[in-house]
């Protein structure tokens, strides 16, 4: 995806049919962010790390991936997902060398499908089902979910962002 292809800001301006709308909008906004950021990046730099925290942009598609699957698939539908945190090893982000960056998009891509049929399947307000993402607490609502995954997607496109400088200077959006 280029930047040419990407979605405008969800402005809040912007007409919406309903609150999931508004919500889905931001989560493709943001995943096409992340797209658009990892264009053009050379293989080396996506395996390599410019951070003393040591994480590579591929680790990043990854996290984010496994995030989302995470919070609704293991989280809030309750569903008995193999390795939920299989973007984590020795408590750090890991990629194996096999990955490619065209595979970990492909798989966010395909999150990004279930993400959108668990949120046109439930209502915002419903609570999730207990299990062990909520380590004994109430399960959180959609909407709270929801919330979650736009923050942490924005707060990772911004670091990605300050990567994307130090790797050839590019700033901004696109």
């Amino acid at each position: 995806m280029t930047a040419d292809h990407r979605p405008a800001f969800p402005a809040p301006t912007d007409p919406a049919a309903s609150r999931d709308d508004v919500l889905l909008r931001y989560l493709d906004y943001f995943r096409a962010v992340l797209v658009s950021k990892l264009d053009g990046i050379a293989d080396s730099e996506l395996r390599s790390s410019r951070l003393p925290s040591g994480w590579t942009p591929l680790q990043l598609i990854s996290h984010l991936t496994h995030v989302e699957r995470r919070w609704l698939e293991w989280g809030f539908e309750g569903r008995d997902v193999a390795d939920p945190w299989g973007d984590e090893r020795d408590g750090a982000w890991h990629v194996g060398p096999d990955h490619s960056v065209s595979d970990l998009l492909g798989a966010l891509s395909a999150q990004a499908d279930r993400t959108r049929t668990i949120v046109d399947a439930h209502a915002l307000e419903e609570k999730g089902r207990p299990g062990p993402r909520w380590d004994g607490a109430e399960p959180a609502t959609l909407e709270r979910v929801l919330l979650h995954l736009v923050q942490e997607y924005a707060r990772h496109v911004g670091h990605l962002d300050i990567i994307r400088e130090l790797i050839d200077g590019r700033t901004g959006e696109e």
